[in-house]
């Protein structure tokens, strides 16, 4: 069971780490290493957990989508244009080496990608300070 936690805690430590990279750096996705961290985290340690779910990483990024509400439109397009950009160029790279079914894979995996963040994940407008509603 140590062994299993301590995985863990590494696993949650080097998403934190990408994911802290990906909020500063436009072309690494913070998204999906959060999650990862978030994961890792409850699954080792609570005190970990608790750390991580009231840090201002986690709230900025993860809370609204963990909570229920969904994200803003500007969060869910740089989350598509990243990924976009990424899996182009993965895809340039197959196709300068002839690998045509890898290609057409992850071609899949980009529709099925925006399909999700299109219609499947919640959309909702951030509270301003003033108490009124607007789209962010």
């Amino acid at each position: 069971m140590r062994v299993k936690k301590a995985i863990y805690i590494v696993l949650g430590c080097i998403g934190l780490g990408l994911g802290a990279i990906g909020a500063v750096v436009p072309m690494l996705p913070a998204f999906p290493f959060l999650m990862l961290a978030a994961f890792c985290f409850a699954k080792s340690s609570k005190r970990l957990h608790t750390w991580f779910i009231n840090t201002k990483l986690y709230k900025k990024n993860l809370e609204s989508y963990v909570t229920g509400k969904g994200m803003t439109w500007a969060t869910k397009i740089r989350i598509m244009i990243t990924v976009t950009l990424l899996m182009a160029f993965g895809f340039t790279m197959m196709m300068l080496k002839s690998l045509y079914i890898p290609c057409v894979i992850l071609c899949g995996v980009w529709v099925f990608h925006i399909v999700y963040f299109v219609f499947f994940v919640k959309k909702y407008a951030e509270q301003s300070e003033k108490g009124s509603y607007k789209e962010k």
